[in-house]
């Protein structure tokens, strides 16, 4: 039995070995077929991006060259454009400025003219102001001296228009008996020993001028 059962496995081996080589051989088959269908669906489709590809880029030169042609055509206008619009500012400005100058010389001579037809009152205008000012000075005289006539008399008991002497100084001089202005700018015997008393404020020894320039 044992002798029966080997030949019989070997077969199944073999029916296997068979099989498998088979499916083998079927999928390498299909695997190729579906590398056949890429390689093929792969040019199909780079066959037509090519292709766009290329009208891309020519599409692009043309408009690239139209964009140029149109440009350099625009600027050609505005070159001719801007030449014109110099040449006639240049003969505008030429002819503004020689009317300028025209106008400039004939302002020129009515200035003088009128210059020299203006000098003669000039002077005479002059004149009439310094006899106006003459005039002026002689009334002010008169006026300056009857102002120093009609100024008001000295308060000869306010000591305190004597330069030098202040309010507080001119109570104790009232207080000491010195009670009018007089006393200080022309002191008896018996004023100047009161007068004495104040040796001490500051500008004593002017106070009598002083009091003379009050009165």
């Amino acid at each position: 039995m044992a002798k029966k059962a080997k030949p019989s496995v070997d077969k199944i081996v073999k029916k296997v070995n068979k099989e498998f080589e088979k499916t083998s051989s079927q999928i390498e088959g299909l695997v190729n077929d579906a590398l056949k269908q890429f390689d093929s669906l792969q040019t199909q489709i780079e066959e037509p991006v090519r292709k766009l590809l290329k009208e891309v880029n020519e599409l692009r030169e043309r408009e690239m060259k139209r964009f140029n042609e149109e440009f350099e055509r625009r600027l050609a206008e505005f070159h001719e454009l801007q030449s014109s619009i110099l040449e006639r500012l240049g003969v505008a400005a030429k002819e503004a400025g020689s009317d300028v100058k025209q106008l400039t010389d004939e302002v020129n001579k009515e200035a003088q003219a009128a210059a020299k037809k203006a000098a003669p009152k000039k002077t005479a205008s002059k004149k009439s102001t310094a006899k106006a000012k003459s005039t002026t000075t002689a009334k002010k005289a008169p006026a300056r001296s009857s102002a120093k006539k009609a100024a008001k008399p000295v308060d000869k008991s306010d000591l305190t228009l004597v330069k030098g002497i202040g309010p507080a100084t001119a109570k104790k001089m009232k207080d000491a008996g010195i009670t009018s202005i007089d006393q200080i700018a022309n002191p008896s015997a018996a004023d100047s020993e009161k007068l004495k008393a104040f040796k001490s404020i500051k500008g004593f020894d002017q106070l009598t001028a002083e009091a003379k320039k009050v009165i």
